[in-house]
């Protein structure tokens, strides 16, 4: 009886197993339904986002156009370019400014890198004449790339004296070479 009861349970469990195959098989269908591909009828113009770096307050806008084709500077040769600095003008703080004792002075110039090097992190602006007025000797010239703009940025400590003073300061390439427009702070310290 118990060899009976063992063969109906297996027989049982084989028939399921085979229902279930069956079914599973059944459910599957060898042909899949494709969908059709449906091409975009326009594309969107590519946009070029315009950067404003060290924006000053007459530059409030930022203004995207559309990129008519990409072209792609010729690389510069660093062994064969020309490095030049032009100065542009005094972006903070003109020439004669009246400055209270111990004040902190963000002097900013706009030049343009009027050579055909690209500045990169070996360029330097070195101070050359006059008082230092806190400034640290030398700091990174800004990069940028030859025939474009850049802000420069020192940061300035006035004396406790009164008198006028100056700070010259001259950009140097990665070889020590001095370039360019030598940049100037001129300021007037008198007592509060």
């Amino acid at each position: 009886m118990m060899k009976m009861k063992i063969c109906f349970s297996l027989s049982r469990q084989l028939i399921l197993l085979i229902s279930i195959c069956l079914l599973l098989a059944s459910s599957c269908s060898s042909l899949a339904t494709e969908t059709p591909f449906i091409p975009p009828t326009g594309q969107a113009p590519l946009i070029e986002p315009a950067l404003i770096i060290n924006p000053t307050p007459q530059t409030v806008q930022i203004q995207a156009s559309p990129i008519p084709t990409i072209i792609i500077p010729p690389t510069v040769d660093p062994k064969n370019c020309i490095n030049n600095l032009t100065f542009i003008e005094d972006i903070t703080i003109p020439d004669n400014t009246y400055i209270t004792y111990g004040s902190v002075i963000d002097k900013q110039w706009l030049v343009q890198n009027s050579g055909t090097c690209h500045w990169s992190s070996g360029y330097r602006l070195l101070h050359i004449g006059g008082a230092e007025l806190g400034a640290p000797e030398g700091i990174a010239l800004y990069p940028a790339r030859s025939n474009t703009q850049a802000t420069l940025q020192i940061t300035f400590t006035a004396p406790f004296t009164d008198g006028t003073y100056e700070s010259a300061w001259q950009a140097f390439d990665p070889a020590g070479l001095p370039f360019g427009d030598p940049i100037y702070i001129r300021i007037l310290v008198a007592a509060p």
